[in-house]
């Protein structure tokens, strides 16, 4: 899983570096060459390594449809999270695959190609890790263990889509001490709690399962949770493969979500 993201992070490193095209697909959002050249080498290294595990890749479901029903175990391939940054030229972009067992996702690999920021995570061995891997280098890069951190006394670090910011998660954050607000794209605001560097990210609207299942893996094999509107930690899976309104923590303790404030 790490190889074919840092492979395929290559891909799309090339493309948002020589230019490219901005589609749009039937639900209106954008789509580029980048995704597709990702997600063909993603499925390409996935059917060599574990060809009897099915695959629900975000742009293979938009041009065929998703499976009806998920079997116990599956991987979900999102093969360029955070279009929209990638499209305005951010950067914050990353690939993500991740293997779903019993409705939760316990392998998990974030790649983002701009920073050379790698992160996985394994969850039953309750291990995560990072590395700088940038596109053009040679090699495996060292491997650094990560883990949340405690609250700081000082307040707590928030991270908030930089594209789907909304007034409820405003209000929701207002609930908690916060020092510092970073707004960030992608999967990488899993990432940040995973590494110790913030501490809480709110998502009060709906995402895809492929969106958030690799983070969501990183962040728990760190030692953080990611739960519902409810409480119950988030699950994989779902009719559609559509999130409802999540917390991701770090080491905090979390406030429930009102249902009003919850945009499913």
């Amino acid at each position: 899983m790490i190889d074919a993201a840092v492979i395929a992070g290559r891909a799309a490193d090339a493309i948002y570096r020589r230019g490219f095209q901005v589609e749009l697909k039937a639900d209106a959002s954008p789509v580029t060459e980048a995704d597709r050249a990702s997600e063909a080498i993603i499925l390409e290294a996935l059917a060599r390594g574990a060809g009897d595990v099915p695959v629900v890749a975000e742009e293979q479901a938009a041009e065929c449809g998703l499976p009806d029903a998920p079997c116990d175990e599956f991987f979900l391939v999102d093969p360029l999270d955070g279009t929209k940054e990638f499209v305005a030229r951010r950067g914050e972009y990353t690939v993500n695959i991740a293997l779903v067992r019993a409705a939760a996702p316990r392998l998990g690999v974030v790649y983002s190609p701009s920073s050379g920021r790698l992160y996985a995570g394994d969850v039953d061995a309750r291990r995560a890790i990072c590395s700088h891997q940038l596109p053009a280098a040679p090699g495996a890069a060292a491997r650094e263990v990560i883990h949340v951190r405690p609250p700081p006394a000082r307040g707590l670090t928030a991270v908030a889509s930089r594209s789907h910011r909304t007034p409820e998660t405003d209000a929701y954050l207002a609930r908690y001490p916060i020092a510092e607000l970073v707004s960030i794209g992608s999967s990488l605001k899993f990432c940040l709690l995973a590494q110790g560097t913030a501490d809480l990210y709110p998502r009060l609207g709906p995402t895809m399962e492929w969106d958030t299942a690799a983070g969501h893996a990183v962040l728990v094999a760190a030692g953080g949770i990611v739960v519902g509107a409810d409480g119950a930690t988030l699950r994989y899976g779902k009719p559609g493969f559509r999130n409802p309104s999540f917390i991701a923590s770090g080491g905090i303790e979390i406030h429930p979500i009102d249902p009003a404030e919850a945009r499913q």
